[in-house]
């Protein structure tokens, strides 16, 4: 039988459903919460890039330091953004990502080459310092493009998030 205690008892509740996260300010709008994650992952990218680019140089020709700097970090890069940009988890769509993602390198490729190019054309005693620099300032353009083609085009299934 029960008794007035046993009625009374605190009992655990049902379990609710998550409440979805309610952002304020300018991190309502997720195009600038993107922004702020692809920043992240972008300054981690552009140091290695640069890194490497760094290492290679003393042996190699500018543009092909260039190219394997903007080749080895592009696969971190468009994983890191897949995933913490963008929140694509899973395998579905995992090397059509990664295609993709090498053609916004090549068109970043295009851009800092062509500015390493522009370089030695007005400067060919340019310094590897000079070249970090213009390698540096053309890849904020790049940047721009690929934060573009990459909410856009490549991952536009989760521009919402």
């Amino acid at each position: 039988m029960e008794t007035a205690a046993d009625a009374t008892e605190l009992r655990p509740s049902p379990p609710r459903k998550p409440s979805r996260k309610r952002h304020r300010g300018v991190l309502k709008y997720p195009v600038v919460r993107q922004l702020i994650r692809f920043t992240g992952v972008g300054v981690v990218c552009t140091a290695s890039s640069l890194a490497i680019y760094a290492l290679l140089r003393p042996w190699i020709d500018p543009q092909l330091a260039n190219a394997v700097a903007l080749i080895v970090t592009s696969l971190m890069n468009t994983a890191l953004n897949r995933r913490l940009t963008f929140k694509i988890t899973g395998r579905k769509k995992r090397a059509q990502d990664h295609l993709s993602g090498v053609i916004v390198i090549a068109i970043a490729l295009i851009i800092t080459g062509g500015s390493l190019g522009v370089l030695h054309l007005l400067r060919p005693e340019a310094t590897v310092t000079e070249e970090l620099w213009t390698t540096t300032l053309s890849g904020f353009v790049a940047t721009a493009v690929r934060f573009t083609l990459l909410r856009h085009w490549i991952f536009r299934r989760a521009r919402h998030v």
